[in-house]
């Protein structure tokens, strides 16, 4: 097929029948993927919802490292932008050691 001798209109003709194709074409390989995953996943004993569940893992908090020495409240883990009453009492002379929990 040469495109060059193709109309405008067929052109357009042309552009959706190939859009329709690859739609087709799209829903069957997803339909194959599917059996596949499916086939699989029976071999090694596994249901659908086994399959497709997601395994949440839940983190724990992590705790405190330094604390503001006269304001318990104010912590701070070691993780991340040092707070700024952090920097603002190391600029005074304190060290990291003095804020330890």
């Amino acid at each position: 097929m040469q495109i060059e001798t193709l109309s405008y209109p067929e052109l357009l003709q042309l552009k959706s029948d190939v859009e329709s194709e690859i739609a087709k074409r799209e829903q069957e390989e997803k339909s194959k993927a599917r059996k596949q995953i499916l086939e699989i996943a029976r071999t090694y004993g596994l249901s659908v919802e086994e399959v497709l569940s997601k395994s949440v893992s839940v983190r724990k908090p992590v705790e405190a490292k330094y604390c503001h020495p006269e304001h318990p409240d104010m912590t701070w883990t070691g993780r991340g932008r040092k707070p700024v009453w952090v920097v603002e009492l190391l600029a005074a002379g304190k060290t990291l050691a003095d804020l330890a929990i």
